[in-house]
């Protein structure tokens, strides 16, 4: 169900294989501002998540995950690569990298399946992710705060 009065957020479906590597890297630019406000825009107002065993419906209840997700999340920088798309569905890979409060660092592997409305904003997300410790001088994702510089190797070029 799409939101009338929301405005299209191309690239609009049925993707292919450039406007789904283009949406996939939108997506990753996006939650690289760590700003739930600006993040959740992407999702239709009746959104369905389900990440790790989090289960959410809606903006309100993504956002105040979000919030809770960055607040605990330290230094926070994400990978997504395409994995596979068909009509109006994208599957992608990623990786992250974060802290905790104090300073155990973890890479966070996991797969995502999207399914969006035709205005091109997500309808359902399925996220499995998985963490592993880490110790700082194993870290990949150096970049300042933001979004991946266009020139910063992806996920294969960095042999992940």
């Amino acid at each position: 169900m799409t939101d009338s009065s929301v405005q299209d957020r191309p690239p609009l479906p049925p993707f292919t294989a450039e406007t789904a590597a283009q949406k996939a890297r939108m997506a990753e630019n996006a939650w690289n501002t760590r700003d739930p406000s600006k993040v959740v825009l992407a999702y239709t107002p009746d959104s369905v998540w389900r990440n790790r065993s989090d289960f959410l419906q809606g903006h309100s209840e993504i956002e105040a995950f979000l919030t809770r997700k960055w607040e605990r999340e330290l230094d926070y920088r994400l990978i997504k690569e395409l994995w596979a798309f068909h009509d109006h569905h994208i599957a992608v890979r990623f990786q992250y990298e974060w802290h905790d409060a104090a300073g155990q660092w973890y890479r966070s592997y996991g797969n995502e399946q999207w399914a969006f409305a035709p205005s091109g904003h997500m309808q359902r997300r399925e996220a499995s992710i998985n963490d592993v410790l880490i110790d700082p001088s194993d870290r990949k994702f150096l970049w300042e705060a933001g979004p991946r510089p266009e020139d910063y190797p992806g996920l294969t070029e960095l042999g992940l």
